[in-house]
């Protein structure tokens, strides 16, 4: 195992809201107007009444103390905090996503010419490279907009100690003009590990590693967005299908209790009638640069695309210029990730039964069973029959709620309407009982990663979402190619065909590069972007002959809040034209 020891001595979030779906705007229209949108709610006037009056708080708090502003300049920290980039509607399925620009300027913020112009990108979505160069088919403008600009307390570390998943900003080790903004993931006097994506400590010099687990409202902002089954409409038009699938009960007879999916696939519900567990299960089936091209084509064969695990994709890093051809591999993710969350609105339309969650990791079985009779929550993991903590919701039957299911760092969370839930014994896990859960390399049953089932309650589910977690890439070398795990080549249908996980994701197969490990002293801070991979963060400065850790006399402050990302040259769900209208939608409180 590589291991890297410093000497004592002291030597730039979801992101959800960003996510959100838009209207395809009619031809001619430019990308740089806000997305069209339906007469707004009360909870999202009021979210805009209330970001306006924390922008003139805090602009209040810039003159009464001591803060700074700074501008985000590159995609580190995407997509928690944008750099240049571009705003994109997918023609395809309307989904709006961002694609990061910073490679059309050099370091000084220099056009680098017509020819580093970034012209396509990857919808997260349905993977269509959208064409949104000068002449494309839309006849839309897409401008490349500067990062975020946000404000940060540089009082904030004088006063308390930086706190683990905190978003910093500090001057660069390599070079103290230069400021950068990472999120703080290891402490002084701690070792810290990267494996599987997540990061694991223990106190320096002694024990055994333990995951670093991130507090529910990190969470929330870091997971990233895997499949909106708003968007199935708009794929079956195209001639894909769905995702979601209603599979045969495996116990008893599911006549009458088979769910059944809304013309459009955008919903399904099911009468909980019949015996036995009825299962919706999706599979990650995302076409890719060259199967889009088949489809057009009608040479699309009939099982294409083939179900594959989800990877660490992420749409911001699948920017193109003209002078390049299709996507490299790397641009799909190259990287298995296993923690993941679903999230729906359910309504339970009968007096009894069960609502079923359920998150594959590792051939393993993640549940969370809800009574809707009591409310009563119960969750579990297949072969571990201790565990088995509880807690009263307010899903009931006739109730409509919005559910969160998530699995991220070896612990599962419950959040009904937004609110999470306190279980009567501790939702964590790990090696129970001295039982290693064995799940860390990707079974058959991780290509149906996700499932929605009822065992005898009527229910209809809609608006279901399936999230990530941030995969942070254990890799200390990116000299050449992409920043990965993997010491070779790995072959391009590794996601898709299970007879090769074994020999690339089990780590006594050496294929995996082993986990790297940096050991902090005194006053030494461990600094990774969200972006994990497309960031130059502590993995990597030594690549540049600099220490891996940040001194606590090098950092800046905290990051506070996004008080001014792009803005709109129109008011939004008008047509009004005005120019600089606040984008108050991605103002926020950075987490």
């Amino acid at each position: 195992m590589s291991k890297r020891k410093s000497s004592d001595k002291k030597s730039r979030p979801a992101a959800q809201k960003r996510e959100h779906r838009e209207q395809t705007p009619s031809e001619g229209q430019s990308s740089e107007n806000p997305p069209a949108s339906r007469v707004p709610s009360q909870a999202a006037i009021r979210e805009t009444i209330e970001s306006v009056v924390i922008a003139f708080v805090l602009a209040f708090l810039f003159r009464t103390f001591e803060a700074e502003a700074f501008v985000i300049p590159t995609g580190s920290m995407a997509t928690t905090l944008m750099g240049r980039h571009k705003d994109v509607s997918c023609p395809v399925c309307g989904s709006h996503y961002q694609v990061s620009a910073s490679d059309e300027v050099d370091p000084n913020g220099a056009s680098r010419g017509p020819g580093a112009q970034v012209v396509e990108g990857m919808c997260p979505m349905c993977r269509f490279s959208a064409d949104f160069g000068p002449g494309n088919p839309e006849k839309r403008r897409y401008p490349s907009y500067k990062g975020d600009r946000i404000l940060v307390g540089k009082f904030s570390y004088q006063f308390g100690d930086p706190q683990p998943w905190d978003v910093a900003v500090f001057k660069y080790p390599g070079g103290a003009m230069t400021n950068y903004i990472k999120r703080l993931v290891g402490l002084p006097n701690q070792t810290i590990q990267i494996k599987h994506g997540d990061i694991f400590v223990k106190p320096r010099g002694e024990g055994e590693f333990t995951i670093s687990r991130k507090p529910t409202k990190k969470l929330l902002a870091m997971l990233q967005p895997v499949f909106d089954n708003d968007v199935t409409p708009q794929l079956l038009e195209h001639g894909w299908k769905p995702r979601w699938r209603a599979m045969a009960s495996d116990h008893g007879d599911s006549s009458g209790g088979a769910w059944e999916p809304a013309e459009d696939h955008a919903s399904f519900q099911t009468s909980g009638e019949g015996t036995g567990e009825n299962w919706l299960h999706y599979q990650h089936r995302v076409p890719t640069y060259e199967q889009w091209l088949k489809l057009k084509e009608g040479s699309l064969g009939p099982d294409e695309p083939l179900p594959q695990l989800i990877s660490d994709f992420s749409a911001y890093n699948t920017g193109r210029s003209r002078s390049e051809s299709a996507p490299d591999t790397d641009a799909y993710g190259l990287h298995w990730v296993g923690d993941l969350a679903v999230r729906c609105k359910l309504e339970a339309t009968s007096d009894s039964g069960e609502a079923i969650f359920e998150l594959i990791e590792g051939g393993r079985r993640f549940q969370c069973r809800i009574d809707v009779a009591s409310g009563r929550a119960t969750l579990g993991i297949d072969g571990l029959d201790d565990y088995r903590p509880t807690a009263t919701t307010k899903v009931l039957s006739g109730g409509k709620h919005r559910i969160l299911f998530a699995n991220v760092d070896d612990q599962l969370r419950l959040l009904v309407d937004g609110r999470e839930i306190e279980f009567d014994a501790p939702t964590t896990y790990g090696s129970l009982d001295d039982t290693p859960l064995d799940n860390t390399v990707p079974t058959r049953d991780d290509l149906s990663p996700v499932r929605i089932g009822t065992n005898g309650a009527g229910l209809c589910v809609s608006r279901i979402e399936i999230l990530r977690d941030i995969y942070y890439i254990g890799s200390t070398y990116a000299t050449s190619g992409p920043i990965t795990e993997f010491k070779t080549m790995i072959p391009h249908d590794l996601l898709v065909n299970p007879e090769r996980w074994g020999a690339y994701f089990d780590r006594e197969n050496q294929r995996l590069r082993d986990p790297p490990e940096f050991e902090l002293g005194p006053d030494q801070f461990l600094a990774l972007g969200d972006n994990s991979a497309k960031s130059k963060d502590g993995r990597l400065w030594g690549e540049d002959g600099f220490e891996y850790y940040v001194s606590r006399e090098l950092l800046i402050g905290k990051a506070l809040f996004i008080y001014w990302p792009h803005s709109w040259n129109r008011i939004p769900g008008t047509k009004i034209p005005f120019p600089f209208f606040p984008n108050f939608q991605n103002m926020g409180f950075v987490r």
